[in-house]
């Protein structure tokens, strides 16, 4: 299994990285810190889970969303943010995305992840 995780927060990422190596250590974990960079990525990797942080520079969760998901149609995608606004809600329910609200949380991720 292939993850990517995308958070501008350093201390967001090393959590998510955490949280799901100890629980799947066999698994590659790659790490994008803005929608660009996980496009990148995304190019070069069968993806299996993408979480998404939604307000970072550069381009934002949505944005990488609307680009990863027909790249990806059987991957498991979300928003993982910390903005819960209904707009950013509703957004997922476009994309065919779950939306995980932060705090992250061992219980959350794993719940998510498997």
């Amino acid at each position: 299994m292939k993850c990517l995780i995308t958070d501008d927060s350093k201390m967001s990422l090393m959590m998510l990285n955490k949280i799901i190596g100890n629980a799947h250590p066999d698994w590659e974990i790659l790490k994008a810190s803005d929608g660009l960079q996980a496009i990148e990525i995304a190019k070069d990797n069968e993806l299996d889970i993408i979480l998404l942080d939604f307000n970072m520079p550069n381009m934002d969760g949505g944005e990488a969303a609307k680009i990863l998901r027909p790249q990806f149609p059987n991957a498991k995608i979300a928003f993982l943010t910390a903005n819960v606004q209904e707009a950013i809600q509703n957004l997922a329910i476009e994309l065919k995305i779950d939306f995980i609200p932060k705090p992250i949380t061992e219980a959350k991720v794993l719940k998510y992840v498997g």
